[in-house]
C-alpha cells in the first residue's frame, strides 16, 4: 500500500514524519513541483517524490491521499483523488468550493473526505468539553488568540505564504482552527457582534484584528478576539459558570481549575503534550497525531468528529464575521 503526501512544506513534513512514528505498514509517495523540498523530503525521510500526482499514479497502488498544500489549490486536488479512488485526509481548506461536488463523488465511491480540525483532539479541549458537559450549565467565556502575522513562517516571504491573501488571511486561519472545537464545547453559534480594523502598517487587505462577540443557541455566550499583530504569541482562555472556574494559556501544563472546597486554583493534567523541536510552544503534535489514526479509524467505518458538511457551517459564519455583519434574534 502506498500512501501519497501531495505538498511537501512544513505541514506535509510533519504528516510524512507522523505517520512513520506511527508505524502505518505502507511507503510513502511525495508529490511536490519544487524540487528542493523534494531533495529535503528524500533526504530526511528516504520518500520516494513526483512532480505530479499523475506521475505518482505510476508508482505504484495508492490507497489514500493526505492533501497538505496551500488551501485554494485543495478543491481541485480533492477532486482529483476522489476520482482516482483514494481516502482524502486534507488540511483545513478556508474556502468551501467544490464542497457539495466533493462530498457527492466521495459518498458516490464510497471513499472517506477526512478534514483536518486539530483542535478537537487536543487534551485541553477534550478536558474543557467534559467538565462542562458534567456540569450542565450555561457558561460565559473569554478567548484570545493572536500572533504577530510574520512570525508565522519567518523562513518564508510574507507575500508567498497564503495567510496574506484576503481569501485565505491569518485571521480567518484563525478561526477556521478555533470555531469547530467552540462550537463542539459551547454549542452552535447563533448571533455574533463584530468590531473589527487594521493595526499593522504591513501590505494586507484585510483586517488584522477582530474583537468578537458570540451567542450560542444553548444559552453560552462569550467573547473572541483574533488578531494578527500580538509580537507575543498568546492563546488565552477563560471559562466559568457557578461550579466551573478554567484557565488556560495553551499548553497542556498552563490548564487550571479553580477547586470551590480549597479555593485554590489548581493545575490539571489533561493528558498528553508532544513538542516538536522547530515549533511554538502552543503546537501540540500529539493532537496531530491523533487525528492522523482518526483517519484510518474512520476509513474503517469510524463517525467523524467532524465533516465538510460541519465546515459548510463554520465557513459561512466566518464569512459573517468578515463582513461584520451583526446577527440579531
Amino acid at each position: 500500500m502506498n500512501i501519497m503526501v501531495i505538498g511537501l512544506g512544513s505541514m506535509g513534513i510533519r504528516r510524512i514524519r507522523l505517520i512513520r512514528e506511527l508505524k502505518i505498514p505502507a511507503d510513502i509517495i511525495g508529490v511536490d513541483s519544487r524540487p528542493e523540498r523534494c531533495d529535503a523530503a528524500r533526504a530526511r525521510f528516504g520518500v520516494t517524490c513526483c512532480v505530479t500526482v499523475e506521475e505518482a499514479r505510476q508508482r505504484g497502488e495508492i490507497s489514500c491521499a493526505f492533501i497538505c498544500t496551500s488551501p485554494l489549490s485543495h478543491a481541485k486536488l480533492i477532486w482529483l483523488c476522489l476520482s482516482y479512488g483514494y481516502h482524502v485526509f486534507t488540511e483545513i481548506n478556508l474556502v468551501s468550493d467544490r464542497y457539495t461536488e466533493n462530498i457527492n463523488l466521495a459518498r458516490e465511491k464510497g471513499l472517506t473526505l477526512f478534514l483536518s480540525s486539530t483542535p478537537l483532539y487536543k487534551s485541553e479541549m477534550c478536558y474543557i468539553d467534559k467538565r462542562l458537559k458534567e456540569s450542565g450549565k450555561q457558561c460565559i467565556y473569554q478567548y484570545h488568540v493572536g500572533q504577530y502575522l510574520p512570525d508565522w513562517h519567518p523562513w518564508d516571504n510574507l507575500q508567498d505564504f497564503f495567510v496574506s491573501d484576503r481569501k485565505t488571511n491569518g485571521c480567518r486561519e484563525i478561526l477556521g482552527i478555533e470555531l469547530p472545537w467552540m462550537q463542539n464545547t459551547f454549542g452552535k453559534i447563533k448571533r455574533i457582534h463584530v468590531w473589527k480594523r487594521k493595526l499593522l502598517d504591513l501590505p494586507l487587505d484585510f483586517p488584522d484584528t477582530y474583537m468578537i462577540q458570540i451567542a450560542h443557541e444553548n444559552g453560552n455566550a462569550g467573547s473572541l478576539i483574533v488578531d494578527v499583530v500580538s509580537r507575543q504569541a498568546v492563546r488565552h482562555l477563560e471559562v466559568l459558570n457557578g461550579d466551573i472556574y478554567i484557565k488556560w494559556n495553551g499548553r497542556p501544563d498552563t490548564l487550571y481549575e479553580r477547586n470551590v472546597e480549597t479555593r485554590e486554583l489548581e493545575p490539571v493534567n489533561p493528558g498528553n503534550y508532544t513538542h516538536e523541536k522547530g515549533y511554538g510552544e502552543f503546537i501540540n503534535e500529539y493532537a496531530y497525531r491523533k487525528e492522523i489514526e482518526e483517519f484510518f479509524e474512520v476509513i474503517r467505518g469510524k463517525k467523524p468528529r467532524y465533516t465538510f458538511e460541519q465546515d459548510m457551517e463554520t465557513l459561512e459564519i466566518i464569512d459573517r464575521m468578515e463582513r461584520g455583519e451583526d446577527e440579531d434574534e
